[in-house]
């Protein structure tokens, strides 16, 4: 079986190659493959048209390619909360929380990912034309085997952008090399409340995996459950999975920006966070209205989050 996700080199879709690295997978009868798609919307339009089996991935996105939720189904969450920092150069001086210092930037993001900061910024009462905040892709950022966050973190030292909106092994590099600070981190408080449900990171799979396989996405659940309890109880474990996939100096830092994630490594998906981000969706056009959580969530498979 095959599965995807948009990053690698990050800590948004860590549980996914960790589940593959430690044997997780292996362990509940898979035999899993990853293969790396970029952006996002090309994650789910693979699974839509049957090229992969499974998608790490933001859960907004997955209306790229599955209109109204028809034909995919959230499984789990890789992890609670809105997952992107806004990043900007260290010499602007901007202090955490000063949203307003992104006015008159350039804001380097992926395509879908943008669209929760586009949403967090007019939230805390930016507005993005009148304010002069321009957000657009890096060049070069968006193709196989590369990692947005830390090329981003390149092209804010290089002077190409002003700031980013990435994953959090972007925003260390950054803040390591000294040429990034980190403004807004939703996560964790920043920002207007509401952004923390805008999207999350997220497994999910087609309805007809579900219909014809049942067994191995029962089994795909349980093994995201296990290796995030196996990472919470021994973080020294990414640490192993990064030197088996990244280059050195992003292997020695993964371990550090997950034990950070620690917290929030929880598989289930509450009827709030979908009801906040069909609202999120809906403000964005990509939903006209709100649909039951059913519709969004394979609630069959939900009694295994607590096992």
């Amino acid at each position: 079986m095959k599965i995807t996700a948009p990053d690698v080199i990050s800590n948004s879709y860590f549980p996914v190659l960790a589940a593959i690295e430690l044997g997780y997978f292996k362990d509940e009868g898979l035999d899993m493959t990853f293969e790396h798609i970029v952006p996002v919307d090309k994650c789910y339009e693979a699974l839509r048209d049957g090229q992969i089996d499974f998608v790490g991935g933001s859960s907004h996105s997955a209306l790229a390619a599955f209109p109204g939720w028809r034909g995919v189904k959230l499984l789990g969450a890789l992890a609670h909360g809105m997952y992107w920092f806004l990043v900007l150069r260290a010499d602007l001086g901007a202090k955490k929380g000063d949203i307003d210092a992104v006015k008159g930037l350039r804001v380097g993001a992926a395509p879908w990912v943008e669209m929760g900061l586009r949403q967090l910024l007019e939230d805390a009462g930016i507005d993005l034309k009148n304010d002069g905040v321009q957000i657009a892709p890096i060049p070069g950022a968006i193709k196989p085997g590369v990692s947005f966050g830390v090329t981003a973190a390149q092209a804010l030292a290089d002077g190409k952008i002003d700031a980013f909106w990435a994953n959090g092994m972007g925003a260390e590099t950054a803040v390591r090399r000294g040429v990034g600070t980190v403004v807004v981190d939703a996560r964790r408080g920043d920002g207007p409340k509401a952004a923390f449900n805008y999207t999350w990171p997220v497994l999910a799979t087609s309805e007809r995996l579900i219909d014809e396989n049942p067994d191995a996405v029962a089994a795909a659940v349980r093994a995201l459950v296990k290796t995030q309890k196996a990472l919470k109880a021994d973080v020294s474990l990414a640490t192993k999975v990064g030197r088996s996939l990244f280059p050195p100096h992003d292997a020695g830092m993964i371990a550090d920006v997950v034990e950070r994630d620690l917290p929030f490594y929880d598989p289930s998906l509450p009827q709030d966070f979908v009801k906040e981000m069909n609202l999120f969706t809906i403000g964005l056009g990509l939903l006209k209205e709100d649909v039951p959580y059913d519709q969004v969530v394979a609630t069959e498979f939900s009694p295994l989050w607590r096992d």
